[in-house]
């Protein structure tokens, strides 16, 4: 079966537009163009467009992806290689967990105080505008 880059774009849930910029950019090497010059998916393509999307969304800048990409297809003397890039973008997301976790835990934190003050558990203590306001130096009511 062959999808255009509309039926990727649906499917694959990414826009038309980034598919033809990755494209460009010889992200999609075995993406075939028809006799009007339309690209054509593959279910294989299809594979590739995942994978691409995932290196992207976890920070990989373009010109790695491209030459990950090559990698593979220069073949198994390039595992090595994969494998390394592989780890190293795993630390990458490993440490952007860590940090969205302590975000997690102040929402969580910040979640819990506001349902305390809202439940008249608490005063709202936290809010710099309860109390004198050093701008102009007079009282803001909440």
């Amino acid at each position: 079966m062959t999808y255009t880059i509309k039926d990727v774009a649906k499917l694959m849930d990414i826009s038309a537009h980034t598919l033809r910029f990755y494209d460009d950019h010889g992200l999609f090497p075995f993406v075939h163009r028809n006799k009007n010059n339309v690209r054509q998916f593959s279910d294989k393509d299809l594979e590739w467009v995942y994978v691409v999307q995932c290196l992207r969304a976890t920070g990989l800048p373009i010109e790695k992806v491209k030459h990950y990409i090559e990698m593979c297809m220069a073949g198994e003397e390039t595992i090595e290689e994969r494998y390394k890039l592989m780890l190293q973008q795993c630390e990458v997301m490993q440490d952007e967990l860590k940090k969205m976790e302590k975000q997690i835990e102040m929402l969580n934190y910040k979640a819990k105080y506001y349902h305390n003050v809202l439940f008249h558990e608490q005063e709202d203590l936290h809010n710099p505008f309860v109390f004198d306001n050093p701008i102009n130096n007079t009282q803001v009511n909440s």
